[in-house]
């Protein structure tokens, strides 16, 4: 599990890509500056959700100076201390925002480096037991595009340590980054090959039959392991789990098209969709999300948990694993730009992936707050599985599984479903 110890000094290259999000800030920071005119003349602002904010701004300058004192400060007098407070206010916020980044690049906090207990591995994939594998076999399938680490974050935070503490024994895969071998792999090659031969180990060890727990796009590899291992399996949960790709589509996805030659020609060049382009994608959803957070990161206690935990959560988002090129395209050319899960076109071994086939207990957890993968996205995957139960919760998606909530909003729910179904 995740503890805490005394690590070598180190300077962290995170958050990733770096420039990406110093040139966000600076960009949208400063661009005040220049649209401030816009905001005295009272020209109507470009972007139409913005048009409430911008209006009432505009009426509270002009009040601000008309009602400035004439025998002190004349029209223009005002206009210049707004700003001035305006470049003071850009400036300090940069200024906190690289604070936060140094503070996050140098913080002592490292995860652990206790070993696994690894029971399989085949090429750069990995079976790990976490606890001492007395309780009932769950196997467990994070995303391709991150590690397992976020399951088992920190102590107190850990869902591993929660599931194992509940009476059951997790069986974690972790897929590493793609070797050589692996930068050929295909979606087929990992579900029907190495997910396929993971559940074998789990029969073996076990000596019975798991249930299975797919988080994100974990959940999407666990669905396609169930449809082919129905008999081999007890039953599956499935975390934040996407479906529908055209229900609240992002700008990234509606700019697929437009991106596919230039992307195909990176995939085809370098064999791998790298990690700064995965988070710059992401990136898109939010660009401010990144300033945000390190604008509160860097008034925080250092030595506080708070801090610690930030930290430990950073590292992780910060340590993505690249997609081998042809899972790339399956994954961002075919789930995404054509929709090809819900519209019955994806296939695993030359078998269309068909929810309505998998006849097995399923508990989807859906989190409300997700902005990563859209509730109506996985919840079009509950409506098409015959035996699901759809359940919500008021959670992010990563949230569900490291916040302070995640245990009472969503691992009990979890593990009296779990136990339910045993």
């Amino acid at each position: 599990m995740a503890t805490r110890q005394d690590p070598p000094p180190l300077i962290r290259l995170g958050p990733r890509p770096l420039p990406l999000h110093l040139g966000t800030a600076m960009l949208t920071w400063t661009s005040s500056r220049a649209g401030s005119a816009n905001l005295r003349n009272g020209s109507p602002p470009w972007n139409p959700t913005t048009q409430a904010t911008a209006e009432k701004f505009q009426t509270d300058l002009r009040t601000y100076l008309r009602d400035a004192d004439p025998k002190d400060r004349d029209d223009e007098a005002a206009w210049a201390s707004f700003l001035e407070a305006l470049d003071g206010e850009v400036n300090a916020r940069l200024s906190v925002f690289l604070d936060g980044i140094a503070a996050y690049r140098r913080h002592p906090f490292r995860r652990g480096d206790d070993e696994p207990n690894v029971i399989w591995s085949e090429g750069t994939t990995r079976l790990i037991l976490h606890g001492d594998g007395q309780g009932r076999p769950l196997l467990i399938v994070p995303s391709l595009v991150n590690r397992y680490h976020v399951l088992d974050i920190a102590p107190g935070r850990s869902l591993l340590d929660h599931l194992d503490q509940a009476g059951f024994a997790p069986y974690v895969v972790d897929w590493d980054r793609p070797g050589e071998v692996e930068r050929a792999f295909t979606l087929t090659d990992y579900i029907a090959g190495r997910l396929d031969r993971a559940l074998d180990v789990v029969l073996d060890h076990a000596g019975e039959r798991p249930a299975s727990l797919g988080y994100c796009m974990g959940g999407l590899l666990a669905l396609a392991l169930a449809q082919r291992r129905q008999r081999d399996l007890r039953g599956l949960v499935l975390l934040a789990t996407p479906w529908d790709f055209s229900a609240d589509a992002s700008a990234a996805t509606s700019m697929l098209d437009a991106m596919k030659p230039s992307l195909g020609g990176l995939l085809e060049v370098l064999g791998e969709l790298p990690t700064d382009i995965i988070q710059a994608m992401f990136h898109t959803l939010d660009p401010m999300l990144v300033p945000r957070k390190f604008l509160r990161f860097a008034k925080m206690d250092m030595k506080s948990p708070e801090a610690e935990a930030f930290v430990a959560l950073e590292d992780w988002i910060n340590d993505g694993v690249p997609l081998a090129a042809p899972v790339a395209r399956e994954a961002l050319f075919g789930w995404y730009g054509e929709n090809t899960t819900a519209s019955g076109q994806w296939r695993i071994a030359g078998r269309v992936v068909d929810p309505s086939e998998v006849l097995l207990p399923i508990l989807a957890l859906i989190p409300a707050r997700d902005r990563i993968v859209p509730p109506a996205s996985a919840s079009a995957l509950a409506a098409a599985l015959p035996e699901a139960t759809e359940l919500r919760t008021a959670l992010g998606h990563i949230g569900m599984v490291v916040s302070e909530n995640a245990r009472s909003r969503a691992w009990t729910t979890m593990v009296d479903w779990l136990e339910s179904t045993s």
